[in-house]
């Protein structure tokens, strides 16, 4: 299980003078899988990043803690923090002239991390990709970079595993592949936190969904994707309501 803690109080994010997260309090317990929900613009892929240790908070106190070899939690620098993270962006971070395998091998050793061709091959199975291991990823479609990109963010043996909109691009046969897949991770014990849209991709990956609605969090609602979507829908339309005024 997870050692990883996340939690934050009045967190705030600012870009000059545009206020992307808005003093928003959350814990992310270890061992956790979470679901962000909201629209585009939401502030959803923000905050994601603060999580990662890939940006800090205008205001507010975040705070990252865990624990080695059975010891007590402790705090954790940013730089630690990244170190316990697997972060999957927008964009897949690969190399296009790089085979699959060459590109665990790097980003392996960014980690100062060794591991094995066989430690590697499991890793390539577990995600379905055995066959495109010695491939250049320059020629995989979107969805097989994309679990490439997942596999790349697993080789350090992360914690938690941050994800931002993976289904994204992806056709209906791949992005159900990929839920498949992030399902079984998440059976096998890995922590994730997904950014997403869909309510039902919410559900089968999460215990649990974090509504952002204009960088403010949201009562959710029950655990239900028809429940989160009447939710969603329903703040879309006071949006509606609110510019019409």
């Amino acid at each position: 299980m997870s050692r990883l803690r996340l939690s934050g109080s009045g967190v705030e994010k600012r870009f000059g003078r545009i206020t992307a997260l808005h003093g928003i309090d959350f814990e992310i317990a270890p061992g956790e899988s979470v679901a962000i929900l909201g629209a585009n613009g939401a502030g959803k892929s923000t905050w994601l990043r603060l999580l990662a240790g890939l940006a800090k908070p205008s205001a507010g106190r975040f705070v990252a803690e865990g624990s080695e070899g059975g010891g007590p939690a402790a705090p954790l620098s940013r730089e630690r923090l990244r170190g316990r993270i697997g972060y999957v962006g927008h964009a897949t971070l690969l190399h296009a002239e790089l085979s699959a395998r060459e590109n665990l091998d790097f980003a392996a050793r960014l980690h100062d991390r060794r591991p094995t061709r066989a430690e590697q091959d499991a890793l390539f199975a577990e995600l379905g990709l055995a066959e495109f291991a010695e491939r250049r990823v320059g020629a995989l479609s979107r969805g097989t970079a994309q679990r490439v990109s997942i596999a790349r963010s697993l080789v350090h043996d992360p914690d938690l595993l941050l994800l931002d909109e993976p289904f994204t691009g992806l056709d209906e046969i791949s992005a159900e592949r990929l839920s498949h897949q992030l399902a079984r991770l998440r059976r096998q014990g890995r922590a994730l936190v997904v950014v997403t849209h869909d309510p039902q991709r919410a559900v089968e990956l999460a215990d649990r969904a974090l509504l952002l609605h204009r960088g403010r969090l949201q009562e959710p609602g029950p655990f239900e994707a028809a429940a989160l979507r009447d939710r969603l829908l329903q703040l879309a339309r006071e949006d509606v309501a609110g510019a019409r005024a």
